[in-house]
């Protein structure tokens, strides 16, 4: 056991926290490079990731060295702002001051929570606090904890939070692009008068120059204030983003207009370009809009998944039964559950019975049985009788909080595929400030010499065209979708590194036990011997009776068989277990032995007529029972771990895509072989100990192969970490579970197929997204340095670039996963 914790525990530096965030004000991929690189810095940080797409921060820390409040102060430096929580509650049971004071200890001591402030006068805590590391109910229990009370003045959940959040977000972006575009409108009716040539159709205001600068001058410093704001942080960090360009760009074409426009004996030109920075500011606006609604549905499984929750419990306390928040639910409470309605925790049925549908957790879709000792998950839907469970895990414990938390986490993280659009959007936009200026320069003086007009627009137009948020949102937006698919599905996915690594796999090992085969022996034959032919259900009948009080598997299997046949087993009048040999019981006038050859033998009974059956069945990887009744053989019992319905057809499909299948198992090699051949795996490994498991996985690697290792139990666990990608199955131990990188809710390998399908199709979705956003970029900034390509058209193309990216992105939807 010790080295199973040696090699499944990833060791940790003392003291390593994870501190997960969200931040507004990222405008593109450079912004989220920026914040990275900050955060690397600060001493005591391990590891920091910032996900533009999702929004978030995951910082590993050394708490000794520094504080999540240090970090998130480090986010609002380099001039973005971290999405905090922040709830007031009212508090009773405080007599003095000394009692506020210790409250207010205690929660500013609490992770997450960056400031709290208790004032005893008033009765009332105010909690600032990060919603992705810690929640209300949390810092309401940690009063509680104390021995006071709290109660929330204005409850509001994080989800609540985050979503209001967006909304409020969206709502700030629509006004902008409605103030803009009222604004840009007759700016756009003069440049299709110039374009078109329709200077006799349009009337003559349209064309003053003094009338387009009272139209431009709102848009350029209200509506597009936030990109002189964002540009001012990022250069004073000495940084460039997305709005460096815009603002840059629109306010080059601004200021050209306005000289021309004042100053019109100096320059020597009285053509204005006020529609050019009008227009472009309006579009952009338009698509950061359209961005952020897309980007919210990224996200959309997250949400299904926190909707799934129960908002109330009927739980009986003190003999009466009462409707409570799901928040106030303690593990212990007896919860009564009726008809259609959710379970709100999870627990273990104490009353009653059920058919529960739990396929929104597992993607089971048929319901599945309960009654009294079975465990329900909360979230799963009750669908015929009213039954009473006992809580066992409740708030962040349940399941579905887990997988909630699973999915965030991984939505959050990076695959390696992204290293190389972080390290190209680092360096983007300083290189398009650069050939902007080159482009400028290079017009002025030899392409178009003296033409400040021509060399403007040009670099304009370069500087519009070369956004890198296509680019900064093509893997995470599909990572998110691929993760929040995976979920829907009943596969768990841990980070983006392990969907990516999935459609590597070049080789896939099962464990037999409780993978292939469903981990439980089963009476499968039942050969009578010929005196007994036709008499095949007493003799069961006899064998459950004198198996009944065994407790040895194989002994369970044949009663289990028997009671499912609906026979009622009475007690033998005598029985004797003999270890390793099995069992004589008494039974009516009759003596019965069930057990190998040698307690046969020992009891003098001539087995002859019987071994080529035990010989057969022992062939097909069975355990074979001799049966004698009043000392004559009767019958051949076959027993074996049965293999699930679906293995078969999920090995199939597996070597279909191309993968070297393997079967690992600790039994003989010929009971191996049996089982192999009947699933139609022709790689096995056989009688591997189960602390050689990992050693057999290296080895495999060692080939040059990559490895994906699929199994459910505690001796798996140390094999699945040392895996490229470890599945485990979700039936099995919490062990193997949280050894595992990919989680299957299901007992079912055509998991392992659907998870390897939406690896690939995640994959090929972030390729698609990386050509088209380096494509966009690698054509359009030559054809804007060269001067084909109007800044209006370029500031269009780049404001729709990135809602194409997620656009596509959210294709992964209609992902099916092939699980039927």
């Amino acid at each position: 056991m010790a080295d199973i914790q040696t090699v499944t525990t990833r060791p940790e530096p003392p003291g390593l926290k994870k501190l997960t965030v969200k931040i507004s004000g990222m405008s593109c991929a450079a912004c989220a490079a920026r914040i990275e690189n900050a955060l690397a810095k600060i001493p005591g940080v391990e590891s920091a990731g910032v996900n533009f797409a999702a929004e978030t921060a995951t910082v590993d820390y050394l708490s000794e060295s520094v504080s999540s409040e240090q970090i998130l102060d480090k986010i609002k430096e380099t001039g973005y702002r971290p999405v905090t929580g922040r709830t007031e509650l009212r508090l009773s049971g405080m007599s003095c001051a000394a009692c506020a004071a210790r409250i207010e200890k205690v929660l500013n001591k609490l992770p997450g929570v960056t400031r709290a402030a208790v004032n005893f006068a008033t009765e009332k805590a105010v909690v600032e606090f990060n919603p992705a590391e810690i929640d209300v109910p949390q810092i309401k229990k940690a009063v509680a904890d104390i021995g006071y009370k709290a109660a929330e003045v204005d409850d509001k959940t994080t989800a609540d939070l985050e979503r209001e959040e967006r909304e409020r977000e969206i709502r700030r972006q629509k006004s902008l692009v409605i103030f803009s575009a009222i604004f840009s409108a007759p700016l756009v009716v003069y440049m299709l008068a110039m374009v078109l040539n329709l200077r006799g159709v349009v009337p003559a205001f349209f064309f003053n120059p003094y009338f387009q600068f009272a139209l431009a001058t709102p848009v350029q410093f209200i509506a597009g204030a936030n990109f002189y704001k964002e540009a001012y942080v990022a250069l004073r960090g000495r940084s460039a983003n997305m709005s460096v360009l815009v603002a840059l760009g629109t306010t080059a074409a601004y200021l050209y207009s306005v000289a021309a426009t004042f100053f019109t004996g100096r320059i020597g030109n009285v053509e204005v370009y006020y529609e050019t920075g009008a227009i472009i500011i309006t579009l952009v606006l338009l698509g950061k809009t359209l961005e952020t609604i897309a980007k919210g549905r990224t996200s959309e499984a997250i949400k299904k998944l926190i909707g799934l929750q129960a908002k109330n419990a009927r739980v009986i306390r003190g003999g009466r039964e009462m409707e409570l928040p799901v928040e106030e639910v303690e593990v212990g409470d007896l919860v009564v559950v009726r008809p259609g309605e959710k379970i709100p925790v999870d627990g273990m049925l104490k009353e009653g019975y059920s058919t529960v549908d739990e396929s929104m957790l597992t993607g089971e879709s048929v319901p599945v049985d309960k009654k009294a000792g079975d465990e329900v998950i909360g979230a799963a839907i009750n669908k015929l009788g009213t039954f009473k469970f006992e809580a066992t895990k409740v708030g962040k414990d349940t399941a579905l909080a887990q997988i909630i938390k699973i999915v965030e986490e991984a939505q959050g993280s990076k695959a390696p595929i992204q290293r190389m659009a972080d390290v190209i959007s680092a360096y983007f936009v300083p290189a398009v400030v650069a050939l902007a200026l080159v482009t400028f320069l290079a017009w002025f003086y030899y392409g178009a010499p003296g033409d400040l007009t021509r060399s403007l627009l040009n670099f304009t137009a370069v500087l519009v065209i070369a956004c890198p948020c296509a680019l900064g949102l093509a893997t995470p937006t599909s990572i998110m979708v691929g993760t929040g698919k995976g979920a829907e599905n009943g596969i768990l996915i841990k980070s983006g590194e392990y969907l990516e690594k999935a459609h590597k796999l070049t080789a896939i090992i099962l464990d037999k036990t409780g993978t292939i085969t469903k981990g439980e022996p089963a009476l499968t034959d039942l050969i009578p011997a010929p005196q007994y032919s036709g008499h095949e259900q007493g003799l069961l009948q006899l064998a459950g009776r004198a198996e009944k009080n065994s407790e040895h598997p194989l002994a369970q299997a044949i009663v289990n068989y028997v009671r499912e046949k609906g026979a009622v087993l009475n007690d033998p009048r005598q029985f004797k277990a003999i270890p390793g040999h099995g069992v004589v019981a008494e039974i009516e006038d009759s003596t019965v032995l069930l057990g190998t050859r040698k307690l046969m033998q020992e009891h003098n009974i001539d087995i002859s007529g019987l071994i080529a059956e035990v010989e057969n069945l022992e062939e097909q990887g069975k355990t074979a029972m001799l049966m004698a009744v009043d000392g004559r053989p009767a019958a051949v019992i076959g027993v074996a771990d049965t293999i699930k319905e679906n293995s078969k057809e999920a090995i199939s499909r597996l070597k279909e895509m191309g993968l070297e299948v393997w079967m690992l198992t600790g039994d003989n090699r010929r009971t191996a072989e049996a089982i192999a051949r009947q699933v139609g795996i022709e790689n096995v490994l056989a009688e591997v100990l189960p602390e050689d498991k990992a050693q057999q996985v290296e080895k495999l690697r060692g080939q040059g192969k990559v490895v994906g290792m699929v199994g459910d139990g505690i001796n798996d666990a140390p094999a699945l970490v040392t895996a490229d990608v470890g599945f485990a199955i979700g039936t099995g131990t919490d062990v193997a579970i949280e050894a595992a990188d990919i989680t299957l809710m299901r007992g079912d390998l055509r998991g392992i197929v659907a998870a390897i399908r939406l690896s690939r199709a995640t994959i090929k979705n972030i390729k698609q997204n990386l050509f088209w956003a380096l494509a966009y970029n690698t054509v359009g900034i030559p054809v804007a340095a060269l001067g084909f390509l109007n800044p209006v058209i370029a500031g269009a193309a780049m404001a729709f670039s990135s809602v194409s990216v997620v656009t596509n992105a959210l294709r992964l939807r209609r992902f099916k996963p092939g699980l039927s």
